[in-house]
């Protein structure tokens, strides 16, 4: 009978005896030294002793069932573990289940290799956040960063070890439901955040217990498919791929995440999982990546649907071929890279470079001294939910919260002037859509609704009457009566309008993003009352907003705010916060807009009001309802004394702008200053503004502060025509504001 053997025992001496007496591998033994005398890593002493089949184990990631975030389940995922053939699992949580679970791998395998337990944790594990583009919304790296480090406290409290964020997708489509998981559509900001939330998950060393594995993904341009509908293929320039797509995904490996996953979509028409060019030639060669790579889930089998592969095996031998080290759930490794091997259609090297990135995250994360490390229950008590986690969600949710209009300064709402209230719309007390797509392990029950987070604040109860007026979705018009009523008795009138949480995220693509249902129409029906009407917008993208903004005199974009969504709402209706943030999205005046961005390419006509033959719509404007970069605060920002110190720029001598930024208004506030710059003769043709710089800064009434920022000649680069990067020399006008549309601007010269 073969002894039970456990690897991690092995960092003990009496580990190295056990095994050395049963197994007799000298190398592995002689105190991890070679005859050279030169020390063994614990990975490569492991893969010297481990079996084709067990090294296969360790490429494949199964679903446990708890929970469905894919097409399939597997059900025999626990027999799976049992004999080796699994090495890591997602959707496991909670202390108590993964500890079951890694003790059968631990102590019912011949190797005792601890798996690896991974989630979606996207915006939170228990205690959650504003969806990722609501946080973008916020401009403020340092929060976006908590956010991240407080989901990895909870998440390494409840035994997992790896989370599938963050997603760096940038993207211009609005109809697109995953937009809600990224920062917009932005390369400059959404490398900003993809460092952040690479930081906040995985802290100063993977070691750390409140430290989990980053994910990125997913690689590459998974933002960009044809009409916004989810999974359809990419079709882009090179030039453009490494320009716009590219730059957040490098930013995410540089700031030290060790795993990236494969998108579903296609690039240069070769499915991303089985793109040579991306995993090798991109990620390894060129980037020096040295993490391993994980599919999206069932991509490998999918490529057979794609047409490029004629089965399933042939599927698994391109993806691997690629680079591509472990399978999500479709067991296309499980069950045809043994014979593959064997027969020699692909190499044992290429099995043991994979199985040695990942036993190398593992050993990374310290799972061979304990396995058992984040299975700690007492600590999971005391660290989820927790009162200081549910103040950082409050305080990052009410940085994302962007104020699109406030006409008349009706915000904020004086609480103490007795006034009544009607809180309409089908979003005024929910619990359940405040958790938006993805929200992990988030209860509904635990989040603070609108309705709740108003009454918190109001003195008197009986001031506030809530109507639900309509649902979501559908036609049903029966509930407006009692919605007019209301809005008849009441001084001011609060809508609470959007989306439900899972209209957006993934598989979530929307043809027309108006308001869903009837919404519209009971804004319309209210608004005839001639009552001052704030709509708070609770939706996962951009949205048509354009009769929105007839009809209501404030508006709020809230996205999904998580947890402590009704309160920080209600802090900045009531003005306890200056609403301070920025849209990290354009959104459009209507459908035919879309796709729409700032930085469009310069055109040979560009637009001319009174010249038919020029870049615009025959029955529309060009310009968007809301520009990238808007948002307003119930204070005024002026902007003055642009300046440079210098106004040539050489390779080795960058040169420092600065303005003067001051807070005209009553109150404190926040500010997100913008720097964009425009190329204006190049060899390709440039956008019209880009991003190079942003500060958000805080100030007192009256005070101003001189802000500033330096460029150098490698914040002008671009990729030429055989996609290289390069800079040259010539003009650039600087444009320094409160958005993308700033009108404060000066000029420099580059010259070699």
């Amino acid at each position: 009978m073969q002894p039970k053997i456990t690897f991690f025992r092995l960092l003990g001496l009496g580990g190295i005896i056990f095994l050395s007496h049963f197994l007799k591998f000298d190398q592995l033994f002689r105190q991890h030294f070679t005859a050279a005398n030169q020390p063994v890593g614990l990975v490569d002493s492991l893969l010297s002793i481990m079996t084709l089949e067990e090294k296969i184990g360790q490429m494949t990631l199964f679903t446990s069932d708890w929970e469905l975030t894919g097409p399939t389940l597997r059900a025999t995922y626990k027999e799976d573990i049992q004999n080796g053939r699994c090495g890591a699992i997602f959707n496991a949580h909670t202390a108590a289940y993964t500890r079951e679970l890694q003790k059968i791998a631990v102590n019912e395998t011949r190797l005792g290799i601890p798996l690896l337990f991974g989630y979606d944790v996207i915006h939170g594990y228990k205690t959650i956040f504003p969806i990722p583009l609501g946080e973008s919304a916020s401009w403020d790296i340092e929060a976006i960063e908590k956010s991240a480090r407080v989901a990895a406290d909870e998440s390494t409290a409840a035994g997992l070890h790896w989370t599938f964020a963050p997603m760096v997708d940038v993207s211009r489509d609005p109809r697109w439901g995953r937009v809600a998981e990224g920062a917009g559509e932005d390369h400059y900001l959404g490398a900003k955040i993809a460092a952040a939330r690479v930081k906040g998950f995985q802290g100063d060393n993977l070691k750390d217990l409140n430290s989990m594995l980053a994910c990125v993904k997913h690689f590459a341009a998974y933002g960009a498919p044809q009409a916004g509908r989810d999974y359809h293929s990419v079709d882009m320039s090179e030039m453009t791929l490494r320009e716009i797509y590219l730059p957040p995904y490098k930013a995410a490996i540089d700031a030290g995440a060790k795993s990236v996953m494969t998108s579903f979509n296609d690039v240069f028409g070769v499915p991303a999982t089985g793109n040579t060019f991306l995993l090798k030639q991109i990620l390894r060669d060129e980037w020096g990546f040295d993490g391993f790579v994980v599919t999206d889930y069932t991509s490998i089998n999918e490529m057979v649907a794609h047409g490029v592969a004629a089965n399933e095996a042939d599927a698994g031998l391109m993806a691997a071929k690629a680079g591509v080290d472990m399978d999500m759930q479709g067991a296309v490794y499980y069950k045809y890279l043994l014979q593959q091997v064997r027969s020699g259609q692909i190499s044992m090297r290429l099995i043991d470079e994979s199985v040695k990135r990942i036993l190398k995250i593992k050993e990374d994360l310290g799972l061979f001294e304990d396995p058992f490390r984040y299975c700690n229950a007492e600590r999971e008590k005391q660290t989820i939910l927790s009162p200081a986690n549910r103040a950082a969600a409050r305080d990052v949710a009410k940085k994302s919260i962007v104020l699109l209009k406030n006409q008349g300064n009706i915000l904020p709402v004086d609480v103490n002037k007795g006034q009544k209230i009607a809180l309409i719309g089908p979003l005024a007390e929910t619990q359940k859509e405040l958790l938006g797509s993805w929200s992990a392990a988030g209860f509904d029950t635990d989040c603070v609704s609108l309705k709740s987070g108003l009454l918190a604040q109001i003195k008197n109860p009986s001031l506030l009457q809530v109507v639900k007026g309509c649902n979501i979705n559908g036609t049903d018009k029966t509930g407006f009566n009692a919605a007019l009523a209301a809005a008849k008795k009441a001084d001011i009138v609060i809508m609470a309008l959007g989306e439900e949480g899972l209209m957006s995220g993934e598989a979530a693509s929307r043809a027309d993003i108006h308001l869903p249902g009837v919404q519209e129409d009971l804004l319309k029906a209210v608004s005839a009352l001639g009552k001052p009407i704030i709509v708070v917008l609770m939706n996962g993208r951009p949205l048509i907003l354009d009769q929105v903004d007839m009809n209501a005199q404030a508006m709020l974009e809230t996205w999904f705010l998580g947890t402590e969504g009704g309160n920080a709402i209600a802090d900045v209706l009531f003005g306890k916060y200056n609403p301070s943030g920025k849209l990290p999205m354009t959104f459009p005046k209507n459908m035919g807009q879309i796709p729409i961005h700032y930085n469009v390419k310069s055109t040979g006509r560009p637009f001319d009001a009174v010249n038919k033959y020029t870049s615009k719509y025959l029955d529309s404007p060009n310009e968007p309802l809301y520009p990238f970069g808007f948002g307003l605060s119930y204070t005024q920002f002026e902007y003055s004394s642009i300046a440079l110190n210098d106004k040539i720029m050489t390779k080795n001598s960058p040169v420092e702008f600065s303005v003067v930024v001051k807070n005209m208004g009553a109150v404190a506030g926040e500010e997100v200053v913008q720097l964009y710059i425009r190329d204006v003769v190049a060899s390709v043709t440039r956008p019209v503004r880009e991003l190079k710089r942003f500060e958000k800064i805080n100030l007192k009434a009256g005070e101003q502060k001189t802000v500033k920022f330096t460029l150098s000649a490698n914040d002008l680069t671009f990729y030429n025509p055989q996609n290289l990067p390069v800079w040259e020399p010539g003009a650039f006008e600087v444009f320094i504001g409160g958005n993308s549309l700033a009108t404060l601007k000066t000029q420099f010269s580059l010259v070699r």
